[in-house]
């Protein structure tokens, strides 16, 4: 039989009703507290997350995404009163990568939502951020209207700080509009997992947020292997599919960073279990092994576009693809890749690299929940009816599963 392809699938046959009392306002006090819905051949257990461990062979490889979550949304008050919301998503396109834009001194290029831009009427917009220690003026000024964004440049009078830095003192942590609250101070600790290390997410990789450093130390003393990619977790992660099938759904692409030690850890692990910690993560180890791929038939640039994943020869082995990638890596002086990926995984998406993934439950009709369904099949309804019935908190704040690939 012929498969369908992702693009001819109907978001509507990925939904369910989601009620307002179901989705998590607030975290729990304790992060490995959360339950954890554990599915495995057509069978659901139900446990939390601090027994983990328990639900995992020795020698797994769990697979976690490091990023960080910026203080993305900055708040302008013009003289008038009114206030203008600047949303930052992503560097301008002259930068060679996230951390680079991150680390820009006195000014820099980024690529912005403005809330009520009709009000923004004056050349620029101006407020005195206080760090405690000194006062400095942040400046942002409108460069271009481009279709989905502005082109904003930002300009700073304090020489020694990053834009990272900048944000940190002058922006608000972007909580996921679905959550529909402000963002309190103590959501610049608990929307941060406990091992996020590079600035540059504007939504935090949830699933991440249920581990603590307790519940990481139980994982090695039971010799599971832990080791870390960096994908920067765009806006278009909450993008609504609009489009009758995929389609004409267009992904979003995301900054990910990977080293040579990753890719290693990875190639070690092919005969164990390999268990990507969020949606993130499985994202980009999948591509790491569609980019090898491309390595072995020479297609280049290394980046991988929304349908690569089906469109490019399926026969590689893991362990060829990833060698070959890593081995151009070394041949061109590179430990780290730096570079975009869109991928899609969706129904029939068979996964390449990982052999389970732990994720939060997500919003009905998203490409997250099209990613689920290509992990366990059509369980994904059976998961979300247990999840639903047992009280199980939903999406960013909510308690999570680990899925078994089917």
């Amino acid at each position: 039989m012929t498969h369908m392809q992702p693009q001819s699938l109907s978001i509507n046959d990925f939904s369910y009703e989601l009620s307002e009392e179901k989705i998590a306002k607030f975290p729990l006090q304790k992060r490995d507290e959360s339950k954890l819905l554990v599915y495995q051949n057509g069978k659901i257990e139900q446990s939390i997350y601090a027994c983990l461990a328990d639900f995992l062979p020795e020698k797994t490889l769990l697979v976690f995404n490091n990023t960080k979550v910026v203080e993305a949304r900055l708040l302008f008050r013009k003289s008038a009163g009114s206030m203008i919301e600047i949303f930052c998503l992503e560097p301008a396109n002259t930068y060679a990568d996230i951390t680079t834009a991150m680390l820009q001194k006195e000014k820099v290029l980024w690529k912005c939502l403005v809330g009520s831009a009709k009000k923004w009427k004056e050349d620029f917009l101006e407020k005195t951020i206080d760090t405690g220690k000194e006062k400095f003026l942040l400046r942002a000024e409108k460069i271009e209207k481009q279709q989905d964004y502005f082109l904003i440049e930002f300009s700073w009078n304090a020489r020694e700080w990053s834009f990272a830095e900048v944000l940190h003192f002058a922006g608000q942590i972007p909580l996921p509009p679905y959550l529909h609250r402000e963002a309190e101070e103590k959501d610049k600790e608990t929307y941060q997992t406990v091992y996020a290390k590079h600035d540059g997410s504007v939504a935090a990789p949830t699933a991440g947020l249920h581990f603590t450093e307790e519940l990481l130390n139980k994982l090695k003393a039971k010799k599971i292997n832990q080791t870390f990619v960096t994908l920067h977790v765009g806006a278009g992660t909450f993008k609504p599919v609009k489009a009758a099938t995929m389609q004409a759904h267009e992904m979003h692409a995301e900054f990910i960073d990977v080293s040579v030690a990753l890719i290693d850890d990875i190639l070690n692990h092919l005969s164990e279990k390999i268990v990507a910690v969020g949606t993130t993560s499985l994202r980009t180890i999948e591509t790491l092994y569609w980019m090898g791929v491309k390595v072995l038939h020479s297609i280049f640039p290394l980046e991988i576009l929304q349908w690569e994943a089906y469109e490019l020869p399926q026969n590689v082995a893991a362990q060829d693809a990833l060698r070959a990638l890593k081995d151009y890596l070394i041949k061109n002086n590179q430990n780290r890749l730096l570079t975009k990926t869109q991928i899609i995984i969706a129904p029939p998406y068979q996964l390449r690299i990982a052999s389970g993934l732990i994720t939060n439950f997500h919003q009905p009709k998203s490409t997250l929940l099209l990613l689920v369904a290509a992990v366990i099949g059509d369980d994904w309804r059976m998961v979300y009816d247990y999840a639903l019935q047992n009280n199980f908190r939903f999406l960013s704040y909510g308690d999570g599963s680990l899925l078994w690939k089917k």
